[in-house]
């Protein structure tokens, strides 16, 4: 499995959400530490999500594979449905990444879920003042993994109408 800029299928359910038969959605990880990417794969997977799940490693690649730029560009139109954003990355990080999201109009209807080791509240407060949809702390074990990503499978990709992808 390659873990730094790949595209992994998480697990064989089905292609599409059993609520409202709606299409299953992509998620888009930015995380710089490959074994935190590799236990959200992980943890998607024993979630039972069956989401393609995009990983890429700071802000700065986020920004490329979403603007289809430097080694994405020429790849499949349409975003992710999701994001799962990482603040504390190198080259750039989750907030100014966030920010840029925000402010363009083709890109700020995406939903992104801040997913860190951070407690801050100043954290907290400039990422929803940026835009950010949600703050999560990550979890110090897998199955707190599990049961965060099961619980945002479900919000996200079921309970909540998102707007048609772009």
């Amino acid at each position: 499995m390659d873990l730094v800029g790949g595209t992994v299928d998480v697990h064989d359910l089905s292609n599409t959400m059993t609520n409202n038969n709606r299409q299953s959605i992509s998620i888009l990880l930015a995380d710089d530490d490959p074994d935190d990417r590799m236990m959200a794969s992980e943890a998607l997977e024993e979630s039972r999500l069956a989401n393609e799940l995009i990983m890429v490693e700071d802000g700065e690649e986020l920004m490329e594979y979403l603007r289809g730029a430097g080694r994405y560009e020429g790849r499949a139109t349409g975003n992710p449905g999701l994001i799962l954003l990482d603040l504390n990355m190198p080259r750039m990080d989750g907030r100014e990444a966030l920010e840029l999201i925000k402010q363009d109009p083709e890109l700020r209807r995406i939903p992104v879920v801040v997913l860190t080791t951070s407690k801050a509240e100043q954290d907290i407060l400039q990422t929803y003042d940026l835009g950010v949809n949600s703050f999560i702390t990550k979890p110090v074990t897998f199955e707190g993994l599990v049961s965060i990503m099961s619980d945002l499978g479900r919000y996200w990709l079921e309970i909540v109408e998102l707007p048609a992808g772009g």
